[in-house]
C-alpha cells in the first residue's frame, strides 16, 4: 500500500518541481488557500503556540502572524519538492552563504563541525552547501520516514548535490567511523526537537517557557571535540534565503554542560522574536512544558 500511495503521488510532485518559479509560487498560493482556509491544518495548535509565547500580542496580531506563517510553510514544503529538479546554478542563486570563510577557518583547526539548525525559515536548500569546494563532507542527521518510498525520495532530494543523510540512530556510529578515517564532516542537525517522554532530563527556557530540550547535539560535539556552529537562515524575499554561520564553540569540551545549547536557543529566539512567521509553529514544541507535567 505504501508503494501504491507513493507512485500515485510522485508524478504530481515531479510536475510541480519542473514548473517555472512564477507559476510554481502561484500553485503555492493555491495550496495555501486550501491548507489555511479549507482544511485548517493544525490551526488550533498554531494559535495556541503563538498565544503562549506571545502573551502580550492581540488576537489581531496573532492572526496576522498565523496567516503569514502558513503562507511561508507551504512555500517551504513546495520548495523541498522543487529540489527534485532544481539546477545547481538556480539553487546557489536562491540560497546564499554570507561567511563561508568561517568554515574554512575551522578547516585549518582540522576539526569536524556540528551545525545546529532550527525549524526556522528554510533548511531544505542547505543542500547547496556541498557545492562550494569545502574540505568538509556534508552530512544531514534526520529521522527516518515510515514510508520507505518517501524516505528514499527525501534521501535522493537532499543528496542530489553530494550531501549524505544519516539516520539519527546511526549518527554516533557514522561519526566515529569518519573520525577514525580522518574524514572531516559538517553534520547538520535540527536541534530544537522535543525529546520523547522518558528523556525529560534537561529543561531549558525557550521563548519564556520551561520545556524539555534535546541536548544530544551538544553531547556529540563534546564527545568528538567538534566545533559547533548555529545556522542562521533569513528569508530575504519569497524564494530567496541567506545563511550565516554563528560560532557557538571551537572547543566544546571547554564549555559548561548546557552552555552551547543555551547559546543556540538564544540565537534561535532572537530570530523568532524578530520575524515569528518563519518559525514552524505547527509542531507541538511546548506541549510538555513544566507546569503541565
Amino acid at each position: 500500500m505504501q508503494a501504491v500511495v507513493f507512485w500515485l503521488v510522485y508524478p504530481l510532485l515531479w510536475l510541480i518541481s519542473i514548473l517555472p518559479f512564477w507559476l510554481f509560487y502561484r500553485v503555492s498560493d493555491g495550496v495555501y488557500f486550501i491548507v489555511y482556509y479549507l482544511v485548517g491544518y493544525r490551526k488550533k495548535t498554531v494559535t495556541e503556540n503563538l498565544s503562549l509565547v506571545f502573551p502580550n500580542k492581540s488576537s489581531e496580531e496573532i492572526n496576522k502572524i498565523r496567516k503569514a506563517f502558513y503562507a511561508h510553510m507551504v512555500d517551504m514544503f513546495l520548495e523541498m519538492i522543487k529540489s527534485i529538479s532544481i539546477s545547481e546554478k538556480e539553487l546557489e542563486k536562491r540560497f546564499t552563504f554570507t561567511n563561508l570563510d568561517e568554515l574554512r577557518r575551522i578547516e585549518k583547526l582540522d576539526k569536524s563541525i556540528m551545525l545546529m539548525c532550527g525549524h526556522y525559515a528554510s533548511y531544505e536548500w542547505l543542500i547547496a552547501l556541498q557545492n562550494h569546494n569545502l574540505k568538509h563532507k556534508a552530512f544531514g542527521i534526520y529521522k527516518k520516514i515510515r514510508n520507505r518510498n518517501f524516505d528514499k525520495l527525501v534521501n535522493d532530494i537532499r543528496g542530489r548535490f553530494g550531501t549524505i543523510l544519516i539516520r539519527n540512530a546511526k549518527a554516533t556510529r557514522t561519526i566515529t567511523r569518519n573520525e577514525q578515517q580522518n574524514l572531516l564532516g559538517i553534520y547538520a542537525m535540527i536541534a530544537d526537537q522535543s525529546p520523547k517522554t522518558p528523556r525529560y532530563k534537561n529543561w531549558m527556557n525557550f521563548m519564556g517557557i520551561d520545556v524539555p530540550f534535546f541536548i544530544g547535539t551538544e553531547k556529540m560535539a563534546r564527545q568528538f571535540d567538534m566545533a559547533v556552529l548555529y545556522l542562521k537562515v533569513e528569508k530575504t524575499k519569497r524564494g530567496y534565503y541567506e545563511a550565516s554561520f554563528i560560532n557557538l564553540a571551537d572547543h566544546p569540551q571547554q564549555k559548561e554542560p548546557g552552555e552551547i545549547t543555551q547559546n543556540y536557543i538564544t540565537e534561535l529566539e532572537t530570530q523568532i522574536k524578530n520575524d515569528p512567521q518563519f518559525y514552524l509553529w505547527t509542531h507541538k514544541r511546548w506541549k510538555h512544558r513544566k507546569n503541565k507535567i
